[in-house]
């Protein structure tokens, strides 16, 4: 692939956690972005609005939504590459809302992998998840690991991976699926686990309220994350693959809590569980772990920053942050 300073490219899901880390880091390599936003009547950017001004007066800032297809087919037509991030990821709200995340994830999927198809796209790189794989069978989890839907957000990805595997086969369509595993840092809303314990940490509050701490997690910072995205779309030879983002290491959502609660000065007798907190037992995931040896191989892809530096650095974003999280309930 030539060098990303003369290429055009589409971010979907650009608002997002991991999206924006990404469109604000191909701003930085000198390409051309387009930073597909969901619509909504504020005209909030979402994550974006943290990024640096320089770096987001660069982007070309478009509201929209992935699951209509005459408007995805539209943006797509005009990029080189397409990073397709763009989906519901909240598992506890998949219970509620399981068909939100079949028309978001699966057909929105679809529609981004017609449109490149139609249109001769480059390079899509597809977003999967490390939620794909379910409970360990073995550890660490390389891609041949089979997949289990263990939950509705987890079903989705999966039909929206295979999907994207179809298109490959079929079409020949030249898709790249990047797995990350856990992904934390600045941005990340109070859903996710770290800034959720991070923000009560940071609270008045006399307890830290969490769901299970025995569950073990594999847990990469986003600016290791969004250079793996960037190297999928710049090495050879690496179309119809399935890659795995992690560190390779393993933590107990204890070990985890117990650091933030260091790093944030509270005492580790302000953890307690809470049971609405708690996924229903067939549907918890126990244990994630990568084996990223193939993004180390095919990628040249290895993980810049530790776990304490990564949550030295969310826990500071969120300290600076604070009106932006709510630590009197449970954010589903």
């Amino acid at each position: 692939m030539p060098s990303l300073s003369t290429i055009k490219c589409l971010v979907t899901g650009a608002g997002g956690f991991i999206g924006s880390h990404l469109a604000e880091a191909l701003v930085r390599e000198g390409a051309s972005v387009t930073a597909l936003v969901r619509y909504n009547a504020q005209g909030a950017i979402g994550n974006l609005s943290h990024a640096a001004a320089d770096t987001v007066r660069d982007m070309r800032i478009v509201f929209g939504n992935v699951e209509d297809s005459e408007f995805v087919d539209g943006l797509v037509r005009d990029a080189d590459i397409v990073f397709h991030l763009a989906a519901l990821i909240g598992i506890p709200y998949s219970y509620a809302a399981p068909r939100s995340y079949l028309r978001t994830n699966v057909e929105g999927t679809l529609n981004i992998l017609e449109a490149a198809r139609r249109h001769g796209t480059r390079r899509l790189i597809h977003t999967s998840t490390s939620e794909v794989y379910g409970s360990a069978i073995r550890t660490p989890m390389d891609e041949q690991h089979p997949c289990r839907g263990q939950s509705p957000y987890s079903a989705s990805k999966i039909g929206a991976d295979r999907f994207a595997e179809s298109y490959f086969r079929s079409f020949n369509l030249p898709v790249v699926t990047i797995r990350p595993f856990n992904t934390f840092g600045p941005r990340q809303s109070a859903r996710a686990f770290i800034p959720s314990v991070a923000s009560q940490a940071l609270s008045d509050l006399s307890s830290v309220r969490v769901g299970s701490l025995d569950t073990v997690r594999d847990m990469t910072f986003v600016e290791d994350t969004a250079a793996g995205f960037i190297a999928a779309a710049t090495a050879a030879g690496v179309e119809g693959e399935e890659i795995n983002l992690g560190t390779g290491t393993g933590y107990t959502m204890r070990e985890i809590a117990l650091r933030i609660l260091a790093l944030s000065g509270r005492g580790e007798n302000s953890l307690q569980e809470e049971e609405a907190r708690i996924r229903p037992a067939a549907s918890e995931v126990n244990k994630l772990i990568s084996d990223n040896s193939k993004a180390r191989t095919m990628l040249d892809w290895t993980p810049r920053y530790d776990l304490d530096q990564g949550l030295s650095l969310t826990i500071d974003f969120i300290r600076r942050n604070s009106a932006l999280y709510s630590t009197g309930h449970y954010v589903v």
